[in-house]
């Protein structure tokens, strides 16, 4: 059975630095796995993220944005891969929408249902390893990176909003989510990685 798993966290919480072993350990037991990006994914996604992370604009059209490049996402990348029998690994999805535009922008949480249920009505991830994180220490991993996108540059209540988020979104879905204590060294946050994964396989 495939499954599709997603990686979402607050930037600098470490979730993309871990993914490239989840999914080589997962190929490592003979599964096939695609691993994809959000915003991005597809040629067209790409374009629309060198947008979204460098352009101000409207937070209604950056919701807009980030759900039309997922509905493409979604169209020509994670649902092909899902019907053909791979697990896909995908660098955030709609929890992000909710924890930045929802949380770190104060869009209506209702908008972002409609979004929801309009773009992927039947999709949601199997798993979602949440890497979470207390603010500060995000920060601090971010500080010696000299090339921030406008999310990144964006200030630490900011980031607290997202991070709220985040848990909200894990509150009212927590059967899909692994909550992951993000601070700790990389070596046991890959342990708490390679944990989750051998769960997810025993009870397959």
């Amino acid at each position: 059975m495939n499954r599709f798993i997603t990686f979402e966290g607050v930037d600098g919480a470490g979730k993309s630095t871990h993914l490239a072993g989840f999914a080589d350990a997962l190929r490592q037991r003979g599964l096939d796995v695609l691993v994809t990006r959000e915003p991005g994914g597809t040629p067209l996604g790409e374009q629309l993220r060198e947008i979204l992370l460098h352009h101000p604009m409207d937070i209604n059209t950056e919701a807009l944005l980030m759900f039309a490049a997922r509905m493409e996402h979604i169209a020509q990348v994670i649902q092909p891969a899902l019907d053909a029998g791979k697990w896909v690994v995908s660098d955030r999805f709609s929890d992000a929408s909710f924890a930045y535009q929802g949380g770190g922008r104060g869009m209506d949480w209702d908008k972002l249902r409609q979004l929801e249920q309009w773009v992927h009505p039947e999709l949601q991830p199997d798993l979602t390893l949440f890497f979470d994180v207390p603010v500060e220490v995000a920060r601090q991993r971010l500080a010696n990176n000299v090339s921030l996108d406008r999310f990144e540059q964006e200030h630490s209540d900011f980031f607290e909003r997202v991070r709220a988020g985040y848990h909200r979104r894990l509150a009212e879905s927590p059967q899909r989510y692994a909550l992951i204590d993000a601070s700790k060294s990389p070596e046991a946050v890959a342990q708490q990685c390679r944990d989750i994964l051998e769960g997810l396989l025993a009870r397959e």
